[in-house]
This record gives C-alpha cells, sequence and structure tokens, in this order.
C-alpha cells in the first residue's frame, strides 16, 4: 500500500495573494445588520434576552405585537419600548411596524 504525504499549505502564502489579488484589506470586525441599534443599552439588552428566553423564536412577533397593541392604546413610552426589543431582535420587522399601521405588519 502507497502513503502519500501532503503538507498543509502555508496560510500566510495564500492570504497575501489574495489580499494582493482584490487591493485591499479586509476588515477584522464582525459586520452587523443591526443598523445602529444601541448595543451598550444593558437594560434593553437584559429584557430582550428575557423575553427572547420566554417566547423562543415567536419573541420578535411577540414583542412586535406588544408594541402595536401600545401604539393603539396611546401608550408611546411602552411602544418605543416594545419597538426597542422588537428592534434587537428583528430589524425589518420593527421597521414595518414603525412604518405605519398600512404596512402590514
Amino acid at each position: 500500500m502507497t502513503i502519500r504525504f501532503a503538507p498543509a499549505r502555508n496560510r500566510d502564502i495564500l492570504v497575501s495573494v489574495v489580499k494582493r489579488g482584490f487591493g485591499y484589506s479586509v476588515p477584522k470586525i464582525g459586520a452587523n445588520d443591526n443598523g445602529l441599534v444601541a448595543a451598550n443599552d444593558e437594560p434593553l439588552l437584559t429584557e430582550t434576552l428575557r423575553h427572547f428566553a420566554e417566547h423562543g423564536l415567536r419573541a420578535a412577533e411577540r414583542a412586535r405585537d406588544m408594541a402595536m397593541d401600545a401604539r393603539r392604546a396611546g401608550n408611546t413610552a411602552d411602544y418605543e419600548w416594545w419597538l426597542s426589543i422588537c428592534r434587537m431582535l428583528n430589524r425589518r420587522m420593527a421597521d414595518a411596524v414603525a412604518a405605519g399601521p398600512a404596512s402590514g405588519a
């Protein structure tokens, strides 16, 4: 039986070839689609995680429903709170709610 040795590629050479090919450096930080959500708002983050733990994958829908109920009741503070929680979980859904009742959200 023949045994063949395949050495690992030198990753530095491969990366430098890719960098030269594109002509720009790749950012070393992650990207996020949440836009300008206040990531350092600890109470909001804590409540969002608690809400997610309670409602699971339907947490964004539940937060949207709570925001819409608060808007119908005229409670601006609760509406903003629930919309912020919804925005942390699903930005597009929150944007649809913020667009108004005609958005079909």
